[in-house]
């Protein structure tokens, strides 16, 4: 067995027969390249990752086992409990003196009990001799509070990878972070990882005509991200903005208009009016919703002036006594700041939903299919205000809702699958979805990247280059 140990560029020096088997047999790539036989032993399966552990917590176990099969080994033994007093305790069941440690630890609805469970079980290998360790995060937690979005607020996710490293973490393994530039939070190795090779492939096979597709960015702050998938899949994106300062003259559909001369065979000269297409569509969203161009006039009057009765009453109460002295009020919500008033990350917050904004769609999505992308799904207003702009006003045909990460907050599945203008929500299963969830959604589909993460610990163990995974796997899955 020791000349299958160390296999340089194990993926793309497959034959044939093994690539055949690498697809259809649900083998690993390293049990894809041994030569063809009915069963392995306990022993054989050990030797493929010799000098490596895989540890599994507890917060996506269904995922940790499924890297662990398609690496050919046992997740580790360890003892993650409880005290009663809710300290959570870790004890390691094997010994992990000079071989590499790998911990699969992932976000989950229950984020700081398993990050501190993940910490001490760093710690835990630390104190053990481990050679080195690997935070394996698919669903990198706080992610979202990468910067400084309100005063006095905290970067609660630097302060994280802070305690990651000081923890005793080599090495850091996620897959499409919030921000990018997170990875200079680290003072270690991070590889960032990326799930749109599968989603494209996952595309081109189950969604018609998606060369006709076009990917939408539900806000400005998810181009980047779109427009890489658009790449990849070679198709036009679009990209949806929602504005609170529009002026009521941009409501609904532009449609303008110019005198287009003709001269006829007989000299004359006609003029006709041409209705010039626009790839720019506006619409109101009241509530979390989009009303439409012919929406009653009533409704948006009677809520503006409901607003306008609101700023009065909080105008009124800066003011008190006969000296009618001004005391400003000391207490914000998070929408009124304004020196981060367009952060996309608030679009889905009770304060945003509840006031009457603009929705604005730039480019065409006629009669064709919409893909909505984002790097996560955790709330269910902006991506059904997109799905209803995109169908009601925009004249799509299809709309469907694809991210990385379903985190799926409250009842924000529910929502997504009631919606009738979305035909489709499309996750990884990089985050843990109850399974009753699941089933009750028909319109859930859920793609497996436990390979690329497989792949990449193997890649890693042996020491090879993991630039290449995101090309020679994206068909794996």
């Amino acid at each position: 067995m020791q000349h299958y140990l160390h296999l340089p560029h194990l993926i793309l020096s497959l034959e044939a027969s093994q690539v055949v088997r690498l697809l259809f047999r649900n083998l690993s790539p390293v049990q894809a390249a041994l030569p063809l036989k009915a069963e392995y032993s306990a022993q054989e399966k050990e030797d493929f990752m010799r000098k490596c552990k895989v540890f599994v917590g507890n917060s996506h176990p269904k995922l940790g086992k499924l890297v662990c099969e398609r690496l050919g080994i046992e997740p580790a033994p360890a003892t993650l409990k409880k005290f009663s007093n809710g300290e959570t305790s870790v004890q390691i069941g094997v010994s992990v003196r000079d071989e590499d440690v790998y911990i699969i630890q992932s976000g989950s609805p229950e984020t700081n009990d398993h990050i501190m469970e993940l910490l001490i079980l760093i710690s835990a290998c630390q104190g053990g001799s481990a050679a080195k360790i690997t935070a394996v995060i698919p669903s990198f937690p706080y992610a979202k509070q990468s910067k400084m979005k309100k005063h006095r607020g905290a970067i609660t996710a630097r302060m994280l990878a802070n305690l990651l490293i000081m923890a005793g973490a080599d090495h850091v393994i996620s897959m499409d972070l919030h921000a990018s530039q997170m990875q200079g939070f680290f003072r270690k190795p991070v590889d960032n990882l990326y799930a749109g090779p599968t989603l494209a492939s996952w595309i081109r096979h189950n969604i018609p005509d998606y060369q006709d597709a076009v990917v939408v960015s539900k806000n400005p702050g998810g181009a980047k991200r779109v427009t890489t998938l658009a790449d990849q899949l070679n198709i036009n994106f679009a990209m949806i903005h929602t504005d609170k300062e529009r002026s009521k003259e941009s409501y609904g559909h532009s449609k303008p208009s110019q005198q287009v001369s003709t001269v006829e065979a007989n000299g004359q000269v006609e003029q006709d009016e041409v209705i010039c297409s626009t790839d720019v569509q506006t619409a109101r969203i009241v509530k979390g919703h989009v009303l439409d161009e012919e929406a009653s006039e009533e409704a948006a009057e009677a809520y503006a002036a409901k607003a306008f009765k609101k700023k009065a009453r909080a105008r009124s109460s800066f003011v008190s006594g006969d000296d009618k002295t001004f005391r400003p009020s000391l207490i914000h919500k998070e929408s009124e700041i304004t020196y981060d008033n367009n952060n996309s990350d608030d679009e889905d917050e009770p304060e945003f939903s509840a006031s009457e904004k603009v929705i604005t769609l730039v480019g065409n999505v006629q009669d064709k299919p919409a893909i909505i992308v984002d790097d996560m799904i955790d709330r269910h207003a902006a991506f059904i205000a997109a799905a209803e702009h995109l169908r009601k006003n925009c004249g799509a045909k299809k709309c469907y809702v694809v991210a990385t990460h379903g985190i799926f907050a409250d009842d924000c599945l529910e929502r997504l699958d009631s919606c009738p203008y979305i035909d489709g929500i499309i996750v990884t299963n990089t985050y843990p979805i109850p399974d009753a969830a699941a089933k009750k959604c028909k319109k859930l589909t859920v793609i497996d990247v436990s390979p690329i993460f497989a792949e990449c610990i193997r890649r890693d163990h042996f020491g090879e280059s993991i630039s290449v995974l995101f090309n020679s796997l994206a068909s794996v899955v």
